[in-house]
């Protein structure tokens, strides 16, 4: 009986065989097509890009991009499939732009796998997602302002705190 555990960096560890986790990424902001970043990172680094959902999560309007924070709800966006070839400096690239780190304690973002639903066919699909680092999103819970629709782009914001 083998003990498998996933790695931060992208790995699993099976006994003495090291395996890469290449899973597509669930985006739901400045990565989305048409925004800022999706040219930039993504244009000819992906086989493809279909729209998905992240449930158990919100979104909260952040200076110029959102972040997805774990609570009720759900969050709209793409599932993007990297091109093999682009995989590991998209990785890269992508981490560097959501300044995350594995385990350091300034990151405004911790890379984590869930389950995105596709949504042409409600299939369950593990990917990437970027949420909301613990420090941020309890910041974000408390005086954030939160994407109703769960869609940046159709963002409409409103205060999380009813005495604001």
């Amino acid at each position: 009986m083998s003990i498998e555990r996933l790695c931060t960096s992208g790995t699993r560890v099976c006994g003495e065989r090291i395996v890469s986790v290449r899973l597509p990424f669930f985006v739901y902001g400045t990565l989305r097509p048409g925004e800022v970043n999706h040219d930039a990172f993504l244009r000819g680094r992906t086989s493809s890009e279909v729209p998905g959902r992240l449930d158990n999560a919100v979104l909260y309007d952040g200076p110029g991009y959102p972040y997805a924070v774990e609570d009720p709800g759900t969050v709209h966006g793409e599932l993007v499939t990297a091109l093999p070839d682009a995989y590991d400096d998209l990785l890269v690239a992508l981490d560097r732009l959501e300044d995350y780190a594995p385990g350091d304690p300034r990151n405004l973002y911790e890379r984590v796998e869930r389950d995105v639903v596709r949504t042409a066919d409600g299939t369950s699909v593990r990917a990437w997602v970027y949420l909301a680092a613990p420090a941020v999103a309890t910041g974000l819970r408390v005086c954030g302002k939160l994407i109703e629709s769960g869609d940046w782009l159709g963002r409409h914001v409103v205060r999380s705190d009813p005495a604001t």
